[in-house]
């Protein structure tokens, strides 16, 4: 396991998609013990039916394709893999041993799939009172929408956000990138890291719940208090409305971008320095709202001849606000990413985000790769629960453990 400020808090981990296993992964990074739990089924079939959403570990599959997957690689870094049937009773009793000496219990499913396990948070309580246990769902586990299926892109409407997007009023847009899973995945790592915290003081757990959808509401920011005080909200496309210029222009070559924004006069006239031609660098905010498109056209003359990292730097120099719109390999090759060696060749030295977070003491040489399902179930039963080979061997035989999908 990583090493790090959360060295021996153990975590039971049993979520899936983005949300819960970004959380997850924050916790791992900063060293926690997590035990990856999941079902025979949880990395897809045997057989390979479709690509999956970011596709095969280096394009390839292999013969054991559930092992390959690589978002699922990406976000499941630093942790032990405990493939068990829950579902099955002695799944179940195992699991509630692995509780009573867990730290925490974080899920990401629909609200009744772990009470319907038997697995709820008074179970879990009952064998571990100071467990704390985190559940994180699209809508939380009460009200009209509790039993409604829950995705980022569908959940990401009612936070109010979508409401923002767009290029003007009657285009209202999603993200489609499911924005309110990193959003909610990073309060859940809050979360966890508070309620220990309020555990060291007092001695008790908690039951710490959070949904996709107020996690998106408790981002919205003055355009929510503009509508409350009888103000027009309505999409603004790239554009602010306390800025101006403001927007995205495009670049020489295929598809390239440069972003510039005003904040002040001041930037406005060193913009007006750079490009030249027919801007005012008098002109004031007013004024240059006014003419926004004029002045976009002028802006767009300039930047179209121009490769976009050159044209930033260009910009940044004379103190304008200005960054290159990366594409995923820009990213991979960005030169502040490079000098903060952010990206981490992990899986098989495919290169992965690394942690934002900086403090002495953390590094990322100490980094584990996703373990191979039920990679690591008779080391997680031997060392937490003191199971001998026979024990383990009749789980096996059973079918309450596996290493790959069912046939």
């Amino acid at each position: 396991m990583a090493d790090g400020p959360l060295r021996g808090v153990r975590v039971l981990d049993l979520t899936h998609v983005w949300a819960g296993p970004l959380g997850v992964r924050v916790l791992a990074d900063l060293g926690a013990e997590v035990i990856k739990v999941e079902a025979p089924f949880g990395r897809g079939p045997r057989d390979i039916v479709d690509t999956p959403l970011g596709g095969w570990l280096w394009g390839d599959p292999g013969t054991e394709a559930w092992n390959r997957n690589a978002m699922f690689l990406k976000l499941m870094r630093n942790r032990r893999g405990l493939c068990i049937d829950l579902k099955a009773a002695a799944g179940r009793a195992t699991f509630l041993e692995l509780v009573a000496g867990a730290d925490v219990v974080i899920e990401n499913f629909s609200a009744r799939a772990m009470p319907d396990l038997g697995l709820g948070y008074e179970s879990l309580r009952a064998v571990n009172p100071r467990i704390v246990y985190v559940s994180l769902t699209g809508y939380g586990s009460a009200g009209p929408y509790q039993d409604r299926v829950a995705f980022g892109p569908t959940v990401e409407p009612l936070s109010g956000l979508g409401s923002l997007l767009g290029y003007g009023p009657g285009e209202s847009r999603c993200t489609t990138m499911a924005l309110l899973d990193p959003i909610a995945a990073l309060s859940a790592a809050a979360a966890v890291v508070t309620a220990l915290r309020r555990r060291a003081d007092t001695g008790r757990g908690a039951r710490v719940e959070l949904s996709l959808q107020e996690g998106g509401v408790s981002f919205s920011g003055p355009w929510l208090l503009e509508h409350q005080l009888g103000g027009s909200v309505q999409p603004r496309g790239n554009r602010h409305p306390a800025m101006a210029p403001h927007g995205v222009y495009p670049c020489a070559g295929d598809d390239r971008w440069i972003a510039i924004g005003c904040a002040d006069d001041a930037q406005w006239r060193a913009l007006c320095t750079v490009i030249g031609g027919d801007l005012d660098p008098d002109a004031d905010l007013a004024l240059r709202t006014a003419h926004h498109d004029a002045i976009d056209a002028t802006i767009a003359r300039w930047t179209r001849g121009r490769d976009k990292h050159e044209a930033a730097t260009c910009l940044q120099a004379a103190g304008v606000p200005a960054g290159p719109v990366n594409t995923a390999p820009d990213m991979l090759a960005d030169a502040q990413a490079i000098y903060r060696q952010f990206f981490v060749p992990l899986e098989e030295h495919m290169p992965v985000p690394g942690n934002p977070v900086k403090m002495a003491g953390l590094t990322s040489a100490d980094w584990t790769p996703c373990p191979k399902l039920g990679a690591d179930n008779a080391t997680v039963l031997r060392d937490w629960l003191g199971y001998d080979d026979t024990r383990i061997d009749d789980l096996q035989r059973q079918g309450i453990l596996a290493d790959r999908p069912p046939a």
